[in-house]
């Protein structure tokens, strides 16, 4: 990636410098995913963080386009993390995770979708999660599953 994603460790900071002032304003703004990421990816850090341990926390994105907004990595295992501000899942969100999977050597060890619906489950060999279920996962991932 030639330049490197950035995030506010604050999403209300960004909120406000978006000038969003209600909830009803954050449901219809364009930059609605890109705030969500910025939370989802925020909170794996602190998880991380809390945890006493190296970020590891990565983007994966190549010349083609092909992208995962999350790659974590545990001692040479890697985590695909694929965030998703619908309420919805479905299988298509998906999409990166398995190209991305298919040109890594040894792909990911764990597929996950963090998304604002209200269900945890998993599908295809994919976890669909809520944005707090993923600290969970990121400990469980670091200890070997």
């Amino acid at each position: 990636m030639k330049s490197p994603k950035l995030y506010f460790h604050d999403v209300g900071l960004a909120a406000h410098l978006l000038r969003i002032e209600d909830v009803r304003q954050i449901e219809s703004h364009p930059l609605r995913g890109a705030l969500f990421e910025n939370l989802v990816v925020g909170e794996a850090l602190k998880a991380r963080t809390n945890d006493g341990r190296r970020s590891n926390l990565h983007s994966y994105r190549d010349s083609t386009g092909l992208e995962v907004d999350l790659v974590i990595d545990f001692a040479g295992r890697l985590t695909g993390v694929e965030v998703k501000a619908s309420a919805t899942a479905r299988s298509d969100q998906s999409q990166g995770l398995r190209k991305v999977d298919g040109v890594l050597p040894g792909g990911f060890a764990q597929r996950l979708v963090v998304y604002d619906g209200d269900e945890e489950f998993e599908r295809e060999g994919v976890r669909y999660l809520r944005p707090e279920g993923l600290a969970g996962e990121v400990r469980r991932s670091d200890v070997g599953g």
